[in-house]
């Protein structure tokens, strides 16, 4: 699936392919990707030992950088750490952990993915929250409008006179 990062030094937004991987463990971006996109790589106390699909110890190593990134998907926003490795060709994996915690919803026949059940540290209920606030205030701003353009006495009947109401023809 395509998400959206952005790289936090200079708030650059980088389009990757990710691929959603139950058999992985963490969150992995591969080692050339992340160093080709400019990401800040920080190196880690301790390095980790990973090991591929296969068992077998990963070529580069040990992992001793990780990334912090936003990622942005279909307005999922999450602030998240990513341990640097050889990928091959992949860019960026994201595993079990990440999986489990989102739950994601997923359509195989039409190839959809949805992030409907983030937990508390995403920023999705924070984005939903704005919006709702955004709403909010527009409506508030309907009523204003309202009552400087409609006369008082007409206010009881003020819902016809909204934005909405007033974009259809009555039946």
């Amino acid at each position: 699936m395509k998400v959206g990062l952005e790289k936090l030094k200079n708030h650059k937004g980088v389009v990757v392919r990710a691929l959603l991987d139950s058999g992985a463990t963490g969150l992995f971006m591969d080692t050339t990707f992340a160093q080709e996109k400019g990401f800040k790589m920080e190196k880690l106390k301790k390095p980790l030992l990973v090991r591929n699909v296969d068992g077998m110890i990963n070529a580069e190593g040990a992992i001793t950088y990780q990334v912090e990134y936003n990622m942005f998907f279909k307005g999922h926003v999450e602030r998240a750490r990513i341990d640097i490795c050889n990928l091959g060709k992949t860019e960026m994996i994201l595993g079990m952990l990440w999986l489990a915690a989102h739950n994601l919803e997923i359509d195989w026949e039409k190839g959809e993915v949805k992030i409907t059940h983030c937990p508390p540290i995403c920023g999705r209920k924070k984005q939903e929250e704005k919006e709702k606030e955004v709403k909010k205030v527009e409506r508030n701003k309907d009523e204003e409008t309202l009552k400087k353009l409609v006369s008082k006495r007409f206010w009881k009947w003020k819902r016809v006179f909204g934005k909405k109401e007033s974009e259809r023809m009555p039946v």
